[in-house]
């Protein structure tokens, strides 16, 4: 069925849900939002990077020069456009078009180095020659690396922004703000190479040109070292920059428990490591991470009360909050302290089968964000009609095992399993049957609906007879195997048995079959 069918039912009964279940919830006063710390840099920002609340913010949209934790940005693009095992050859305008002075890798032109190294160049040693080298790479030149640079920006919400080389070297049309380079930086530490490369310790390159030997290089960010004095428990990485003009700027990612915190600091004033600290320390102080599938009930109610004389006027059984979604609150707060909107216009990036997305308030603070989907939570994994045996099929099955020297205590058990399921089967056609009998005093109510009621109740009712006969044939599927495993007959094993009985009409006497359990034993 096409959602669209639904779309104009649906958000009705969504909206009346969630007006109910606001409602219900107790009006006591929620506690108030902690109070952030004082830092000095000019711009920053603490975001739960698993909710996408924003915890803390100063000046969090005014622009500022981002210097090299601009290189986040070009490794994510790097990471999601290339294969790490890609030569990259780097050239003449790569290693020279820089400021003299600048951070680099020691390379020189000719250098050829795997995709992968010059990552960790860039990210560790913070190499402008490779974030040169990797733009001309993919895009051809720098110029246009930067036109895939903001588009990239912007698909993430970014609003703020304007890049122009992929080093973020000075240029007066290359700025962001704190809360641009807090979007990125979640973007980048959800991605598994990303997340491994800046959390790295130390890396060797290969031999070049410069280091005939290889070079060891290590990270610039203090606060992921734990002989540093800025070392932070939990921070597993990010990216430092510095020019004349950006002053110190500094993005830090740290992780306890079910929290992922990430901060950003522009125009930091030597006091980048400081700032980042004492941001981290609230946001870990202050708040905790709630899974929300686990607290939001107001949408499973629906698909328990909306219903006309009995019969279900939607399949709304199917419908659920997205799983693995957070969001954060204050430490003595309640998940029904919040308040949720939900909106049917879903943005590009949204998941197959949502049909809505809920945003989370509390006490005007963004906290969170969910998908409502429909469709099957986690789809069963059913074995094929082949797989499962037929009643005859199945008595084919205790005579062959019979065959087979199996203890008559277990066939026993077998055909017991038999006889209880099909007078299961027969419990529930009767149930089903009993689920659907309409009241007399109800048939005015179904008077104005009956048409459209009577073919969805038996779309509906074949569509959960099938689930119960599904059900049902993957409990017999269970049966029989956990039956064979006790045995100590594989699968495979018997197949062969079911076999022999089918060709039974061989007068051949067959030798009697010994159990794998048996085998072992000599």
């Amino acid at each position: 069925m096409k959602l669209t069918k639904k779309k104009g039912f649906l958000p009705f009964l969504l909206c009346l849900a969630l007006f109910v279940g606001q409602f219900s919830r107790q009006t006591f006063a929620a506690p108030v939002w902690p109070d952030g710390p004082s830092i000095s840099a000019e711009g920053g920002i603490l975001l739960d990077g698993n909710s996408g609340a924003v915890l803390y913010a100063k000046n969090i949209h005014e622009q500022y020069f981002p210097a090299s934790i601009t290189k986040i940005l070009t490794a994510l693009i790097i990471i999601e456009n290339c294969s790490m095992d890609e030569v990259v050859t780097f050239s003449h305008n790569a290693v020279y078009n820089v400021e003299i002075n600048s951070s680099n890798a020691n390379l020189e032109e000719g250098d050829r180095l795997t995709v992968l190294d010059c990552l960790y160049a860039m990210m560790l040693k913070s190499a402008n020659e490779a974030a040169n080298a990797l733009a001309e790479h993919i895009a051809g030149s720098t110029e246009a690396f930067s036109a895939m640079m903001n588009a990239k920006a912007a698909s993430l919400g970014c609003t703020d922004s304007h890049f122009n080389n992929p080093s973020g070297l000075n240029d007066p049309d290359h700025y962001t703000s704190a809360h641009d380079m807090a979007l990125i930086a979640q973007a980048a530490f959800q991605n598994e190479t990303f997340a491994q490369i800046a959390s790295t310790l130390y890396y060797d390159l290969p031999p070049t040109k410069r280091n005939p030997d290889g070079l060891r290089i290590y990270p610039g960010h203090q606060m992921i070292k734990k002989n540093s004095p800025n070392y932070f428990p939990g921070a597993v990485g990010g990216k430092t920059g510095y020019t004349t003009l950006a002053g110190n700027t500094l993005v830090t990612c740290a992780r306890r428990g079910e929290m992922q915190l990430i901060t950003v600091v522009l125009n930091g004033h030597r006091t980048h490591y400081t700032d980042t600290r004492a941001m981290m320390n609230f946001g870990f102080r202050n708040f905790r991470s709630l899974e929300i599938a686990e607290f939001d009930t107001t949408y499973t109610s629906v698909e328990n009360d909306m219903t006309i004389a009995g019969l279900p006027v939607t399949d709304l059984s199917v419908l659920y909050v997205q799983e693995n979604r957070r969001l954060t609150l204050p430490s003595n707060a309640e998940f029904s302290d919040t308040t949720s909107a939900i909106s049917y216009e879903l943005p590009s990036e949204a998941p197959e089968h949502a049909v809505a997305q809920i945003t989370y308030d509390y006490g005007g603070h963004t906290v969170g964000t969910a998908y409502l989907m429909v469709g099957r939570r986690n789809p069963e994994i059913v074995p094929s009609v082949a797989e499962i045996p037929t009643k005859e099929q199945e008595t084919m099955e205790m005579e062959s095992l019979q065959s087979a020297d199996v203890p008559d205590d277990s066939i026993q058990a077998m055909r017991e399993d038999v006889e209880s399921d099909g007078a299961e089967r027969e419990r529930n056609i009767q149930d089903a049957r009993k689920k659907f009998h309409i009241p007399g005093m109800v048939w005015g109510m179904l008077a104005a609906v009956l048409a459209a009621a009577l073919g969805y109740s038996i779309v509906f009712w074949s569509r959960n007879q099938r689930k119960r006969d599904s059900a049902d044939r993957m409990l017999r599927y269970q049966r029989r195997q956990q039956r064979l495993q006790d045995i100590g007959i594989s699968s495979d094993e018997f197949k062969i048995l079911l076999e022999q009985k089918r060709t039974k009409g061989n007068t051949r006497s067959r030798p009697k079959y010994k159990s794998s359990k048996n085998r072992r034993k000599h």
